[in-house]
């Protein structure tokens, strides 16, 4: 019996929102969520109150760079990434034997995730990509050069690319990051030929 009303309420969310397209597992999911809420009312009262709502969408929070700064110094991200990057456990599903050079357009559309291994950027909501998150950012700089790390070796997808680029320009701007070659002294007298 219940399935019969979780079908009878899909097609009237369908027909209530023929403008939007329509995701029938998350049509069920939000109408079985409606009928567990609303508990004893009949059935002609979810039916009517279902068709004047249209389901709400789960889209992705927005979190502020203060609130990353703070997830980046505490315990739940030592715990999640030790002292490793968090680009370096994660690992890109792909066809063949050998990934392509080129990594997926983008993991979000439309404020939610779209696929099903979301790169290491995408994958966790605190990451913010800005040019005052200093301790991220440091994390796609190659210590011995301090140039960017390529996104066919960090892994993340093309639109985080370029979010961390314009972070970074901004940060070398701001002056927030620096980077100078370490200059190395030499005891050249190891080279030196000796006079006996």
């Amino acid at each position: 019996m219940s399935i019969l009303n979780t079908l009878h309420r899909v097609g009237a969310l369908a027909r209530a929102s023929l403008t939007h397209k329509l995701d029938s597992a998350r049509a069920i999911t939000f109408s079985l969520t409606r009928c567990s809420d609303e508990g004893n009312a009949t059935e002609g009262d979810v039916t009517e109150s279902s068709s004047a709502e249209t389901p709400k969408i789960a889209r992705r929070p927005v979190i502020s760079v203060e609130t990353s700064i703070r997830y980046m110094n505490s315990d739940a991200y030592k715990q999640t990434y030790g002292d490793e990057p968090v680009w370096k456990p994660y690992r890109r599903n792909h066809k063949g034997m050998f990934p392509t050079r080129r990594t997926r357009k983008t993991c979000i559309r439309k404020g939610q995730i779209s696929t099903g291994n979301p790169c290491p950027i995408c994958r966790d909501e605190y990451l913010v990509l800005d040019h005052r998150n200093v301790k991220l950012l440091q994390q796609f700089i190659n210590e011995y050069n301090g140039d960017v790390l390529s996104y066919s070796k960090t892994n993340i997808c093309q639109r985080r690319h370029k979010q961390l680029l314009v972070a970074l320009i901004r940060a070398k701007d701001y002056g927030t990051i620096t980077y100078d070659v370490p200059l190395r002294q030499y005891d050249y007298s190891e080279w030196k030929p000796s006079n006996n």
